[in-house]
């Protein structure tokens, strides 16, 4: 009996901490309450930062930023135990060593880690306070559209790694070229090779703060030159989140048509009287209620169309033997 009730109180956690087909009064409500600690942690970090504010209710941060620490990090023990339930064929550890490698549970580690090391190792606070802003980071596992992101990242690293590579390669050249050029005409700003890449930085981003600038002809030219091409630059990184959020959204959308058409083979959905199932399915899925929309309207048009062929195939042909009538 003791083995029984632990092993439903455990199933009971991994379904309101890990679960997301899961959904009750309850997990709803843990949810919610996680979510405000979250935004209330960054929110404190923001006030903690005005020193007047601070002095006048220290108390009070420090006692909120103490009873986060223990939520927080009873949470991740308890996802961490709960875990286990993921993969019931598994061993408990495996499943929890998976889970600890993923990025959530990094995410949800990092949350609380800083605190913990500053018992140990002093911190200054004022960077203790902007690492705990690491902590709005866990409010990716309750948005959809935070996942699709981190997704999309996920899956374009390969093109985001080549475009910090080539960036690193122009910022090195630029500077190299940049301090060869106006060395002798600025020594002071000019000093080096290193020195010189701030200059490289700012300008191959096209930010241009304008405290270091080539005075030189030869000098402007290759500054106008590095401008032009980091204007290009600047934007790869753009066009391929922008490019991976694309294919990202046309699949989830192929994938809900799918799931669609798969309910209506099987007669398991109404396309109009079963709005909660659809909308169930939608929020999963990720996609916009206009998105959905589109595809509902797609699948009733063709299943409009396949009872009028279906109607006039009734008129068209015999009910007896089956051979097509003569046209009137």
């Amino acid at each position: 009996m003791a083995f029984t009730a632990w092993y439903t109180l455990r199933k009971f956690v991994y379904n309101n901490l890990h679960n997301d087909e899961y959904e009750t009064a309850f997990s709803r409500a843990v949810n919610y309450f996680l979510i405000l600690l979250i935004l209330g942690n960054a929110t404190a970090v923001l006030l903690e930062s005005v020193d007047d504010i601070y002095q006048s209710y220290q108390l009070l941060f420090d006692s909120f930023e103490h009873l986060s620490i223990f939520i927080f990090s009873m949470e991740y023990l308890l996802r961490l135990w709960s875990i286990a339930e993921q993969e019931p064929f598994e061993s408990g550890w495996k499943n929890r060593l998976k889970w600890i490698k993923s990025g959530g549970a990094i995410i949800d580690l990092l949350a609380i880690l800083p605190a913990y090391i500053n018992f140990f190792v002093p911190i200054d606070l004022r960077f203790l306070r902007i690492l705990r802003l690491l902590r709005l980071l866990k409010l990716t596992r309750y948005f959809i559209s935070l996942q699709i992101l981190l997704r999309v990242i996920e899956r374009e690293k390969g093109s985001f790694q080549a475009v910090i590579f080539i960036l690193s390669i122009m910022i090195v050249m630029a500077a190299a070229c940049i301090y060869v050029v106006e060395n002798k005409a600025q020594p002071d700003v000019f000093t080096s090779i290193p020195a010189s890449m701030w200059w490289a930085v700012v300008t191959l981003t096209t930010v241009g703060y304008g405290d270091v600038t080539p005075i030189t002809p030869l000098g402007r030219f290759l500054g106008a030159l590095i401008t032009i091409l980091g204007v290009g630059l600047a934007a790869l990184p753009a066009g391929i989140l922008a490019n991976g959020l694309a294919n990202e959204l046309e699949q989830r959308k192929q994938f809900l048509e799918l799931k669609f058409r798969e309910l209506l083979q099987h007669s398991e959905i109404d396309l109009v009287a079963d709005q909660e199932k659809i909308e169930e399915i939608r929020k999963d899925v990720g996609l916009t209620k206009e998105q959905t929309q589109d595809i509902l309207l797609q699948l009733m048009r063709e299943q409009r169309e396949e009872a009028l062929k279906q109607e006039r195939d009734l008129y068209e042909y015999c009910p007896h033997c089956g051979k097509k009538l003569p046209e009137l």
